[in-house]
């Protein structure tokens, strides 16, 4: 197609759809005759057919078999297709399928897809919130604490524990609405922040937490009923005789007798209601909204019931201890009475339990958590970006606000002997009968353990369905179903906790777990916020990061507060977790918050660098791997093995990075995919080389052109690679490649101009890994002043296995015996001064005697250059002598003084180095105007019988100091 006007012929095929001229008959132009169209402009664009209703020449038919629009010019369906236009014209069009995470989808659009009932932000957030919030604490202790902690501290204890719950709801809906969010609650936005270690280690442990606060509600349900109706036990209750119990804080004679149920009673009818439970939990989210109201409904009666109680007391039948409300019971309780008491809780002078602030705080603490449970439907919500905020925060506020008023009630409903003594204080108020508070406990906690149900299998599903941890494969659920598999895990440890029935030692570790829940949603959304990422655009704009660190010190300062024992014993399991995800488990990218921090570090590390001269104290190599070999390598290899393992020596203590290039000889729009495949194969690579760098391909018609582009433009500021490496071309005449000399003579060239240093490596094969010991000597011949990186190269040699047991020797040149003594001497002064050890030799050219191989070697590059001399001669016929395709001077003599004083360079190196493990040698420059075949001779003549070889060029900047 030459023209925008031409057509495709009609019987074309192009991507197997036949196509055809449109012409000014068809129905779809027809249709679209009222839009104003220029003439000109009209037969310029190729129109697809686009199927409507027939309007006009009712017997063209042949548009029926185009039903679906297609732009070929651009490659992709119509926007008519895919934004569903179709569907307005009768058609059925599939709609998108939402991307999977990790997945490169730019926009979906479209509806996703409805999977069974999806809930709103009452049933789906504020009534399990409230269900978990509300349980059995504030019915048989709230009382008790206030008489504890008087009036004053129960205040302030609300408000401690309040805030940090207020807080981390601040928190979980400004990350909740960033965004479309899955199942899992906050174990998905943990992860999405901070982590797919840091989000499975805590995940999992708010699973564990919610199956054994489960077993906790169920076994203080049992505990309630058996108190209520003791007549129910199977089993002999326990009895306890308190004597001396506190009146007014003296001693008074006589006798508390308290009852407890059975441990056998409770093991038996614990474990019935969590079956019963359990099959509830199975009847899926339709079963779970009928029954929940069921539970709901009494425990706000009853609370009703108790704050009618408060105001008509006291009644008739009252003890004398509730006073009603009077304004001197509530002066009486203003200030806190801090009482030792016996495991029931009943205040005795020989109590082995002493109380005080931190102490209530553990105990009152469970009583606010819960916010998580509307969170924990996250998948099973209609909107979770509206539902979290409004229900969570609703919640929370709800009841936040219920016990700041029961705090200021009963401190001025009873004597503070009454709050202390009587633990069913609420029942003993209740309004009509005390039956309706019993009735409250046993509903609210079944509740809580019922929600506690719910979330827990779909928290581990979500886990599971992220493929982090294949062990957790068998509890992966299909998008919208039921986790089945891992509600009867959840009820495995639910059972196991109610038949162990004492859950003292655990309780308090199932509260770390939700603070560690807690501390990591602010975490995450304080990372967020300070971050300030572009894809961080929460429609919640009630938030600061100011708030999201307050809520995380107070979790912490709140988990210590209760026991700094349990911290530390969550927190180590939690580490263990993370141990165990980081290496056992799948690599995942979920654009964490760290990610994003290493990110911002490092573009600010960049900007503060600037593009000045790093100073010889903070100067690592950043070598510039050039891969691309002289030779053929096996298949499925892109870089030479040994060239990645002197990647590695160049490093010390693995600081620093590698660059790896390799150049594909071609046109780049025609090579492109070639090349991101090489790419890949290459960083899989130097991966599994435990080589610390990155991969790139340059696709550029020669190898030359390639290696300039590189070394103009790779790198930023002051992180460009400095030193570039590659393998010596030993193989240029041996296999007759010809254009290797030009080839080479470019780059190091290039590398000159660019300024950056040149490390050539000659005899990789023979280069030893990281397991092989070397010994000998490290032999330098310092000839020209390089800033001190062959200096610095031997150094970091000796900090590798390989090389630790050899030692370095510096060999410097002088031009007159005489200058020799003053040239050692200035020389060890010198590596004194740089902290380096090594052993200095002074050796004169002149008094070099050359070394038989060294000699015949000369003679035949003598002759192979007097040949090639000859044959450029012939063929310029009395012109220019060209090389390479450019002009150039050849000097005879001055090319056989290059020749001989590499010679005594090659003889002074075989004479006192022939069994060093490995000579570093200054790298000569190109000459000016010499054909590059020349300097291949030279450079062969150098290196000849050395087996270990390193080419050495620094750049005019220091890389060694003297100074501190």
């Amino acid at each position: 197609m030459e023209n925008g006007n031409d057509i495709e012929p009609a019987d074309e095929l192009i991507g197997a759809r036949q196509y055809r001229p449109v012409g000014s008959h068809d129905r779809a132009v027809v249709q679209m005759s009222s839009i104003s169209m220029h003439p000109s402009s009209s037969s310029d664009l190729p129109l697809s057919p686009i199927k409507l209703t027939p309007r006009a020449n009712p017997n063209d038919t042949h548009l029926s078999s185009h039903t679906e629009s297609k732009l070929e010019l651009f490659g992709f369906d119509s926007l008519v297709n895919i934004l569903g236009l179709k569907s307005m014209t009768g058609e059925q069009v599939a709609t998108p399928s939402s991307p999977r995470d990790g997945e490169d989808v730019a926009i979906t659009i479209g509806r996703p897809k409805e999977t069974g009932p999806k809930l709103g932000t009452l049933m789906g957030v504020f009534v399990p919130c409230l269900q978990n919030i509300l349980g059995i604490i504030y019915y048989i202790r709230f009382s008790w604490i206030v008489g504890m902690g008087g009036i004053g501290q129960s205040l302030l204890l609300v408000a401690f524990c309040g805030s940090c719950t207020f807080l981390t709801s601040i928190s979980l809906s400004a990350i909740a609405t960033n965004g479309a969010m899955k199942g899992g609650g906050p174990y998905y936005l943990i992860g999405r922040a901070l982590g797919p270690e840091v989000g499975v280690s805590i995940g999992l442990c708010f699973f564990l937490g919610n199956a054994v606060a489960g077993a906790m509600y169920v076994l203080g349900a049992v505990e309630t009923f058996l108190d209520a109706v003791p007549a129910a036990g199977f089993f002999q209750e326990s009895v306890t005789v308190v004597n001396n119990t506190l009146a007014n804080g003296t001693a008074s004679a006589g006798a508390t007798t308290i009852s407890t149920p059975s441990l056998h009673d409770l093991q038996v009818y614990g474990v019935i209601v969590t079956i019963l439970l359990c099959f509830i939990v199975f009847g899926g989210v339709k079963i779970i909204n009928r029954v929940a109201p069921a539970f709901l409904v009494p425990v706000l009666f009853s609370l009703f019931c108790i704050f009618i109680g408060i105001l008509v007391a006291p009644r008739h039948n009252a003890p004398s201890g509730v006073t009603g409300l009077r304004a001197s019971t509530f002066k009486d309780n203003w200030s806190s009475d801090y009482q030792p008491t016996n495991n029931a809780g009943v205040p005795d002078p020989s109590g082995s339990i002493s109380w005080d602030f931190n102490a209530l705080v553990g105990l009152f603490f469970p009583a606010v958590t819960g916010i998580m449970a509307g969170s924990n439907r996250s998948a099973s919500l209609k909107d979770t970006q509206r539902s979290i905020p409004v229900g969570t925060l609703a919640a929370t506020l709800t009841t936040t606000t219920m016990y700041f008023i029961s705090v200021l009630l009963f401190g001025a409903l009873a004597t503070r002997e009454e709050l202390l003594t009587n633990r069913l204080l609420t029942a003993t108020v209740a309004w009509p009968v005390p039956a309706i508070i019993y009735i409250g406990i046993i509903l609210s906690t079944l509740g809580a353990a019922l929600q506690s149900l719910t979330g827990a299998p779909r928290l581990l599903a979500a886990i599971a369905n992220d493929d982090i941890l294949p062990v957790l494969n068998y509890f992966k659920v299909s998008e919208g179903g039921e986790p089945h598999l891992a509600t009867l895990f959840t009820a495995f440890i639910c059972i196991g906790c109610v038949v162990i029935g004492n859950l003292d030692l655990i309780t308090p570790t199932i509260t770390m777990f939700f603070l560690l829940c807690y501390a990591g949603v602010n975490l995450s959304c304080f990372l967020l916020d300070l971050l300030d990422a572009p894809s961080w655009r929460p429609r919640w704009k009630f938030h600061h990061w100011s708030f999201s660190l307050v809520g995380a010190l107070l979790c912490i300062v709140i988990m210590f507060s209760i026991s700094w024992a349990f911290t530390v014993v969550s927190l180590a399991l939690a580490s263990l977790i993370y141990y165990y995800v980081s290496i056992k488990g799948k690599a995942g990218d979920w654009g964490d918050g760290f990610k994003s921090a290493y990110f911002q570090l490092a573009l600010r590390s960049l900007r503060s660098l600037g593009a000045n001269q790093v100073h010889p104290k903070n100067w690592y190599p950043i070598p510039l791997i050039f891969c691309r070999p002289w030779g053929k390598l096996p298949e499925n290899v892109p870089c030479h093995p040994k060239l990645a393992d002197f990647a590695n020596f160049m490093k010390k203590k693995g600081r620093g990075m590698s660059i790896f290039v390799s150049i594909l000889d071609g046109d780049y729009p025609s090579r492109a995919e070639d090349a991101k495949v090489m790419c890949h194969q290459l960083a899989t690579y130097i991966e599994y080389k435990k080589c610390e760098g990155v991969a790139e391909i340059v696709v550029a018609p020669t190898m030359s052109d390639g290696f300039r582009s590189v070394v103009q433009t790779m790198g930023l500021g002051n992180l460009k690679p400095n030193i570039v490496v590659m393998r010596y071309p030993e193989i240029w005449r041996r296999e007759n490649l010809t254009q290797i000399p030009s080839t080479f003579v470019s780059i190091i060239n290039d590398c000159i101009i660019a300024n950056k240093a040149v490390v050539i490596v000659k005899g990789l094969d023979e280069w030893p890994n990281e397991y092989q010991r070397q010994y000998g000597t490290i032999d330098l011949y310092w000839i020209v002043r390089d800033g001190g990186l062959m200096l610095l190269l031997s150094q970091i040699l000796l900090t590798k296995a390989s090389f630790e047991s050899c030692k370095i020797q510096v060999f410097c040149i002088a031009e007159e015996d005489t200058e020799a003594e003053e040239l050692k001497s200035d020389v060890k002064k010198f590596l004194y001064d740089l902290r380096m050890q090594a052993e200095v030799i002074v050796v004169t050219m002149s008094g070099s005697q050359g070394q038989d191989d060294s000699i015949e070697a000369f003679s035949a590059a003598q002759r192979r250059i007097a040949s090639y001399l000859a044959d450029m001669k012939a063929a310029a016929n009395g012109g220019p002598l060209m090389a390479d395709g450019k002009q150039v001077m050849v000097n005879e003599q001055q090319v056989e003084k290059f020749l001989y004083t590499t010679l005594k360079l090659n003889s002074t190196i075989l004479r006192y180095s022939r069994m060093a493990a490995v000579v570093l040698v200054s790298l000569p420059p190109p000459p000016l105007n010499h054909p590059a075949y020349f300097y291949m001779e030279y450079m062969d003549l150098l290196v000849e019988n050395v087996p270990r070889m390193l080419i050495v060029r620094g750049y005019r900047r220091d890389v060694v100091t003297l100074f501190t």
